[in-house]
């Protein structure tokens, strides 16, 4: 595979307790207890990335965003949160200009300094609302209440934090047409300048895909929730940029779009991934040990064993699309050459079929993107580039 320009790179940060693991949550968290070992694991991740920035991924690359995640990284204090900070910039060139987003959920923010994590450096806040309906809250096994969701939005504002998301479910048990307007329409009042918007899905492994909850809408009434959803959020001023974000101008997330775009990212933490492009042009994945104190011991013994494997190119096909394919413009041919360093024939015969059945459209042959149908039922259009 022949010499290319590198893609852009990002830093993604694991942070891996919760008070209570939400049983609709598919991700690496663990309920914290009392004595989670908090200064220990901030202890590993300063070694994960001096490990990581020793490996060579990053190929002399600026780092363009970051993005604590989770679990719940306001759990972990601003001095904590300063500390890791302070570490990735001491390793990697991170500009004045970088994006920095931290999840923050409300129910536990408050523990936390929101003005002590802008301080630390982080200049974007998510924050884990779900939905502004007290019952629903609860069904979704949710810590807080509405009214804390308002006061953590405007806790950060005050704070200082210009960029904030809220993240809201919809197609939730007993969830009407009524209740998710309600929701899309409390966001919008507060003035939130981007909004994840996503449907709950029963993921395996979850409490709720062993046990569903009742009274989940049907897939017809789930399409007209996020339809009406939508409309809302456009008529509002927000735009649809990938299939789940709306934001106000200038709001976009300039971390998502890098995975959307299939840019390169370094993972670090407890069961973080990572994705680089080597200078020979072949794409490499790597995973770190999910459980918490697995990793602290590797990284206590600065072992981190988790070797590169090399994508192959039918895997990078659909990678490729499964990422792209989520933004409303999808993507170019000369896009798809330049961060796969494959020939647009490796996926021909997946766009093929997906013409015919009218997933996918092109009115030049160079510039493909899907059709709103395609949108409608994304997986199968994405399913058409699985490798065999």
């Amino acid at each position: 595979m022949p010499n290319r320009e590198l893609p852009p790179l990002s830093l993604y940060l694991h942070m891996p307790w919760c008070v209570r693991k939400c049983p609709y949550c598919d991700f690496n968290s663990h309920t914290a207890g009392p004595a989670a070992p908090k200064d220990r694991y901030v202890d590993a991740l300063l070694l994960d990335l001096e490990a990581e920035a020793a490996s060579g991924r990053a190929a002399g690359r600026a780092v363009d965003s970051i993005f604590i995640g989770g679990g719940t990284p306001s759990l972990f204090s601003a001095t904590q949160i300063g500390r890791v900070l302070d570490a990735a910039r001491a390793v990697f060139a991170i500009g004045a200009g970088a994006e920095i987003t931290m999840e923050a959920n409300p129910g536990t923010v408050e523990c936390g300094d929101l003005p002590g994590y802008r301080q630390a450096g982080v200049n974007r806040l998510s924050i884990g609302a779900q939905s502004f309906d007290a019952g629903t809250l609860l069904a979704l096994g949710r810590i807080h209440g509405p009214a804390e969701i308002v006061r953590t939005y405007n806790a950060a504002r005050a704070a200082g934090f210009d960029a904030i998301n809220l993240d809201l479910m919809f197609a939730l048990p007993g969830q009407g047409a009524d209740l998710a307007r309600a929701d899309i329409e409390q966001a919008i009042q507060l003035g939130a300048p981007h909004i994840s918007y996503y449907q709950l899905t029963l993921e395996p492994n979850t409490v709720f895909h062993s046990r569903p909850p009742p009274g989940l809408p049907d897939d017809e009434t789930s399409w007209e929730i996020q339809q009406l959803g939508h409309g809302l959020l456009q008529a509002a001023g927000y735009e649809q940029y990938e299939i789940s974000a709306f934001a106000k101008p200038g709001q976009r997330c300039r971390h998502n779009l890098n995975y959307w775009k299939f840019g390169d990212y370094l993972g670090v933490g407890a069961g973080a991934h990572g994705k680089f492009t080597s200078a020979d042009g072949r794409i490499w994945r790597y995973a770190k040990p999910a459980n918490p104190q697995g990793y602290m011991q590797q990284a206590e013994r600065r072992q981190f064993a988790a070797a590169a494997q090399a994508v192959s190119e039918s895997e990078l096909c659909f990678e490729f699309m499964l990422n792209v394919l989520r933004l409303p413009e999808g993507f170019s041919t000369d896009e798809f050459r330049r961060q796969t360093g494959l020939p647009l024939s490796a996926v021909e015969a997946g766009l093929g079929r997906a013409i015919s059945k009218g997933l996918i459209v092109s009115a030049d042959g160079r510039d493909w993107k899907p059709t709103p149908l395609g949108w409608r039922f994304l997986n199968d259009l994405q399913a058409e580039f699985l490798p065999d």
